[in-house]
């Protein structure tokens, strides 16, 4: 209960309006309460944050096939990090060891393990893996309005398009290209992570 009021609190409109105050006035209850479950806020963020993994391990179905089954977990991770994105960044740098991450961590090296990867190896892989998806999500999550984007789109165009060819020859060559770099990095970089998985889970045969 306490964990689910938090949420509600940090993705209320207008900001994050999550407080120890605020949230016994969420929970009816007084707010010295809280402090019976959790030591301090952080350690309450961080349960919060560990929540957010049960999205994803919840409706998460395995595929015959490893390398699948890795990559719906890292997009589904990613997922539910867009959908929360005011707890994204925490969730990119901070360890929870609560139950789904440790469980998430598991089942990742379980099925690193069972392409035959070796065990430093198949850790190695899974954290690769996971800071790479939490660090994609937090960028993509950002919490820009509309307008925010497409101002920003037209900035990138317009300086990229007016930069002299004698100065940057390399930007100047691929110019009609850049608008790409605004586009989400996620799938492409997820891709190649899991062709390069595929490609050295061969070498171990």
């Amino acid at each position: 209960m306490i964990i689910d009021a938090a949420l509600r609190l940090i993705e209320a409109p207008g900001g994050n309006a999550l407080t120890v105050r605020r949230l016994g006035v969420e929970l009816g209850a007084d707010p010295s309460a809280i402090y019976r479950y959790f030591r301090n806020v952080d350690a309450l963020l961080i349960a919060v944050s560990d929540r957010l993994l049960a999205e994803t391990l919840d409706s998460f179905v395995a595929a015959p096939k490893w390398s699948d089954s890795l990559r719906e977990l890292a997009e589904g991770i990613y997922r539910s990090a867009l959908r929360h994105p005011r707890l994204s960044l925490l969730s990119a740098v901070r360890f929870t060891a609560g139950p789904y991450e440790l469980r998430a961590a598991d089942l990742g090296i379980g099925l690193l393990m069972s392409a035959g990867f070796a065990g430093p190896a198949a850790v190695r892989h899974y954290r690769d893996l996971i800071e790479t998806v939490w660090a994609l999500a937090a960028i993509d999550s950002s919490e820009m309005t509309p307008e925010q984007e497409s101002a920003e789109e037209q900035a990138l165009a317009l300086a990229y398009a007016t930069l002299p060819a004698d100065e940057y020859p390399h930007l100047a060559a691929v110019r009609a290209d850049l608008p790409a770099m605004s586009e989400p990095a996620f799938p492409g970089v997820l891709d190649r992570l899991i062709d390069s998985l595929e490609h050295a889970a061969r070498q171990t045969d």
